[in-house]
């Protein structure tokens, strides 16, 4: 509880002893009023003050009018009955006003509750950057005044301030709150970095690539602080409803208090006006609105919030509320359902290059002169020494590679460093480097002649090859001018894409499809290994634009889209689409500018489970409004008729919020 909730919870219990111990005093008349007037202020005190000042600002009708009307109507009915002779009933009066308290704490801790998610990610904000001094002293300065290029330091405990890359040292990531997940990830000299990370253990100096106002921890942050801006339309409803509500039951309660009396009296028959007027003041408690006001924003803030902890951040509630009437969903490939890098997913050595390897290795002294073309290859160091037929294709490979910084040559090298329990690449190994413009790289390593490269670098060679039957890109290998093989490197679908889209499948999505510039063959590939419905592929962002485009005419009326992409190349389509999903916002600023919803560790699966969050958020909103308007209707033709007395109408306002509330609490817990 914050303070002011400590404070509102001690008024509570003072008001309500004071009440026990008036309840049970045999007191009467002003003496009464004067006692009761206590508690009274005690627990109203700042609902009259608010109610006074909504009148002077013109904002009369709202639940803190409609509260004080009815109390402060039945405490001067009580004072009526008292000087009549009869007995007041100053215990309704503030019995009102302390459960409409008691329900207005329970909303505030409520909503605190719900708060929590999205103050946890609040804590990614950093305080300060560390700059190295000339004398090797740290200084601490605001992130804001660390322009782009600057070298911070970043040790262990500490939040990264800024986007940049790592210039020295490795440690480990707590991603955690940027990405709901609690596995570290790694980092080392080289990689990219995101602000809003734990660093855990080693220390890092990092060069800055973004200002503190563009990095991604910024970026965040305005997105969850703004996201309450964008209502959904079952908010804008009852705020509408509200507006007119209010006033329409005030004048209701009038014309209960005056027309039925003035009637009778016409009539000749007693005009009753205390009866007439507490029905009225009932009418007023029951008619506050404050269950529908508090428990449905209160439901998609809860749903953003649990959200949020998941690592999936939310613009708004109208998007929470079109993603829970998602009928099709739409992907990009790359980075989406795939890593977005390159693998070797085969070594597919050749024959001959097996007999070559296993007749050649000599104990680790020399390569037999006669097999190698003449050429002695030096082994003395172990390059080759016991290695298998795909290993040893991979190293000559690499090695070739060695200086390209091509995506391809890097795959290759890192799958080799992988096979080596120890050592790597060394390139001491490698000598008369040449670039093959179109076909690929010629090297000599250890003596012997490599070329490695495409389809017609073969063909120039003069070589027969066998073709790859595999989706992705082949790099053949030619050993002393023979044909030793090809190495497949793919795009490697994520693990969890199959389950994402079986997922989305069993919410009910009608339609899965995906849009891609890749090749047909990759693009059917990978579609018919996840088991999407349709694939399109060799696009542009345009004809994206307009395949989408063509989606959205063919859909439902009540049907939304969503479209699913890393944000950069797909920008356009996240915007054309109903609901824009990013995907990759650890690495792309236009992830978190165009999409509407941004899941922060690249799961797909987080797909089928944000539109689980947005359909329980949805359903509990409806039945807050069905509940609510049911008991509300119901207690208003009773309290209008004289069947409903004052306690009937305090659970009819603040039972009903407080169920309405607890109702809404749901909406925070998320099962993965």
């Amino acid at each position: 509880m914050t303070k002011k909730q400590k404070k509102v919870l001690w008024r509570i219990i003072i008001a309500s002893v004071l009440l026990i111990v008036l309840h049970f005093l045999p007191i009467s008349g002003l003496w009464a009023f004067g006692l009761y007037l206590i508690p009274y202020l005690v627990i109203g005190y700042d609902i009259l003050r608010k109610a006074f000042l909504g009148i002077t600002k013109g904002q009369i009708f709202d639940e803190n009018f409609l509260m004080a009307i009815a109390t402060v109507g039945a405490m001067a009915l009580g004072v009526y009955e008292e000087l009549t002779g009869g007995e007041g009933e100053f215990v309704e009066g503030v019995a009102v006003m302390l459960f409409y308290q008691i329900g207005e704490l329970f909303q505030a801790v409520a909503v605190g509750k719900s708060r929590k998610n999205i103050t946890a990610l609040m804590d990614i904000r950093p305080d300060y950057a560390n700059i190295e001094g000339e004398n090797g002293e740290l200084e601490q300065v605001d992130p804001d005044d660390v322009g782009i290029g600057t070298l911070i330091v970043v040790q262990p405990g500490e939040k990264v301030p800024i986007d940049g890359v790592v210039v020295s040292g490795s440690s480990t990531l707590n991603t955690s709150a940027l990405t709901g997940e609690s596995v570290p990830r790694g980092v080392k000299e080289g990689d990219e970095i995101i602000s809003g990370c734990v660093n855990l253990s080693g220390l890092l100096k990092i060069r800055t690539t973004k200002e503190f106002g563009e990095s991604t921890v910024s970026k965040i942050l305005d997105l969850v602080e703004n996201s309450s801006m964008k209502k959904s339309r079952s908010e804008n409803f009852i705020s509408k409803f509200a507006k007119y509500y209010t006033p329409a039951v005030c004048g209701g309660a009038l014309a209960l208090a005056i027309l039925p009396p003035v009637v009778l009296m016409l009539m000749g028959r007693p005009a009753v006006f205390p009866t007439w007027i507490i029905r009225a003041l009932t009418f007023l408690v029951i008619s506050c609105p404050c269950a529908l006001v508090i428990s449905i924003p209160l439901s998609f803030f809860g749903g953003i919030g649990g959200a949020s902890a998941c690592g999936i951040l939310v613009k708004g509630s109208n998007y929470l509320e079109a993603m829970a009437q998602a009928g099709y969903v739409v992907f990009d490939k790359t980075g989406t359902l795939t890593k977005g890098v390159f693998e070797v997913t085969q070594v597919r050595p050749a024959k001959a290059f097996e007999d070559w390897l296993h007749g050649q290795m000599t104990g680790g002294e020399k390569m037999s002169d006669e097999s190698s073309g003449g050429s002695g290859a030096d082994n003395r160091d172990g390059f080759l020494q016991g290695v298998d037929a795909e290993t040893g294709m991979l190293a000559l490979a690499a090695h070739a590679e060695g200086y390209s910084t091509h995506p391809i040559a890097k795959s290759i090298r890192e799958a080799y460093e992988q096979r080596m329990q120890a050592g790597g690449i060394a390139l001491g190994r490698v000598s008369d480097v040449e670039e093959i413009s179109g076909h690929g790289v010629k090297a000599v390593v250890c003596g012997v002649e490599v070329q490695a490269g495409n389809a017609k670098l073969m063909k120039a060679l003069g070589l027969s090859y066998e073709e790859n039957p595999g989706v992705g890109t082949v790099v053949y290998l030619a050993v002393n001018g023979m044909y030793a093989g090809y190495i497949l490197i793919s795009d490697v679908v994520k693990a969890e894409a199959k389950d994402a889209i079986g997922a989305l499948k069993a919410a009910g999505i009608k339609k899965t499809v995906m849009l891609t510039g890749d090749n047909r063959a990759v693009a059917e590939s990978v579609a018919k290994e996840l088991g999407l419905d349709e694939v399109k592929s060799e696009l542009l962002p345009g004809d994206k634009v307009n395949a989408v485009e063509a989606l959205l005419a063919a859909k439902g009326p009540k049907e939304k889209l969503a479209f699913v992409g890393d944000g950069i190349n797909d920008a356009p389509v996240l915007s054309r689409a109903d609901i824009g999903i990013a995907m990759g916002a650890l690495g792309s600023d236009a992830a978190i500018e165009a999409a509407d919803i941004v899941l922060m560790d690249d799961n797909p699966r987080k797909i089928a489970l944000t539109m689980r969050i947005a359909r329980k958020c949805l359903r509990i909103v409806y039945e807050n409004i069905i509940f609510a308007l049911t008991v509300k209707g119901l207690c208003l033709i009773l309290g209008a008729v004289g069947l409903a007395n004052m306690w009937m109408a305090i659970f009819a306002d603040v039972g009903v919020m407080v169920l309405a509330v607890l109702n809404a609490i749901r909406c925070l817990k998320v099962k993965q």
